[in-house]
């Protein structure tokens, strides 16, 4: 009477020796992806055609490894003492991550029709985010197309993957 196994002991053999070498090969451990900062990414705003009275805000990963683009930017007109407001409605469905050399985008609203207050701005300050969305490290100073209006209804959405639906708010 013969036994039939042993060629499913080669077989599950075969099998280890296959898989051991795929094992070893797998890296041990991958880079947590960190938010985005300032050392390792640029800044840019621009005056666009439509919405009238917005500027689009963009983050472009300069770095060698991903970040993320958590949150909104903070942003200060000028040297004026409170931070625009955040539109809220602007919360994608996830945060933004960003390979080397991709950007992310949030869009600024300027003033509304009628606006109360209004005035000249110059410059803009904006930080970025970390994971708890608080503003960290040193502000990225840019300066703004001439003229820029704002009034006190000025607003910044979440940054979004692309300027479209940055620009839908």
């Amino acid at each position: 009477m013969r036994r039939r196994l042993a060629p499913l002991a080669v077989l599950a053999a075969s099998v280890a020796l296959l898989a051991a070498p795929a094992a070893q090969a797998a890296p041990a451990h991958k880079p947590a992806i960190k938010a985005c900062s300032t050392a390792a990414t640029s800044l840019a705003v621009d005056k666009v055609r439509r919405p009238v009275n917005h500027l689009l805000l963009t983050l472009t990963n300069d770095g060698k490894r991903p970040c993320y683009a958590y949150g909104a930017p903070t942003v200060v007109f000028d040297d004026e003492p409170a931070v625009t407001g955040i539109l809220e409605d602007s919360v994608p469905q996830a945060v933004v991550t960003l390979e080397p050399g991709e950007s992310a985008y949030a869009a600024i609203g300027l003033s509304s029709p009628g606006g109360p207050r209004g005035r000249t701005v110059h410059h803009l300050s904006s930080w970025l985010a970390n994971r708890k969305l608080q503003a960290v490290g040193d502000p990225a100073t840019l300066a703004l197309p001439r003229p820029t209006h704002v009034d006190d209804s000025a607003y910044v959405t979440y940054w979004q993957s692309t300027p479209n639906l940055a620009l839908t708010w």
